[in-house]
């Protein structure tokens, strides 16, 4: 018999290796794997692995906010990200429309010392550095979430 811990793993390494647009879509997967999973029990564990939908390639999809992505879905996530333009101290990134504000809470939540936060509109993000540092230690701390 599978518990509760095999299905959040299934659930995980699902979400990390594929493009999951629904629920149902995940449901169909679990009970192919032998799970006899409800909706309201899925919509549990989804909101227990805090994973949530984001754009990607024009459709929404499940993703977990602090995971390592696979090759694909990597290259997916890749060509959202734009570059970063400065104003003063203030840092401006321009992203596709509907793609600001997953970029914008990707950046808030690695806790990234040289940042103190964002603010995000659908295809605009506004960069508060922190007191102290520079352009470039403010762009070099962004790499990862623009392309250079």
């Amino acid at each position: 018999m599978k518990t509760k811990q095999d299905r959040l793993k299934d659930i995980r390494h699902i979400i990390t290796t594929q493009n999951i647009e629904s629920q149902e879509e995940l449901l169909q997967l679990l009970n192919e794997k032998g799970y006899s999973t409800t909706q309201a029990t899925l919509s549990r564990d989804i909101r227990q692995l805090k994973i949530a939908k984001i754009h990607v390639n024009g459709n929404y999809v499940y993703r977990f906010p602090d995971h390592e992505l696979t090759p694909q879905i990597q290259n997916e996530q890749t060509q959202l990200y734009p570059e970063i333009e400065f104003s003063g101290s203030l840092a401006v990134i321009k992203t596709p429309p509907g793609h600001a504000m997953k970029i914008a809470w990707d950046i808030d939540n690695q806790t990234i010392r040289e940042i103190v936060g964002t603010i995000a509109g659908d295809d605009t993000i506004l960069i508060i550095p922190r007191e102290g540092y520079n352009r470039e230690q403010v762009a070099k701390a962004l790499a990862r979430f623009i392309n250079r």
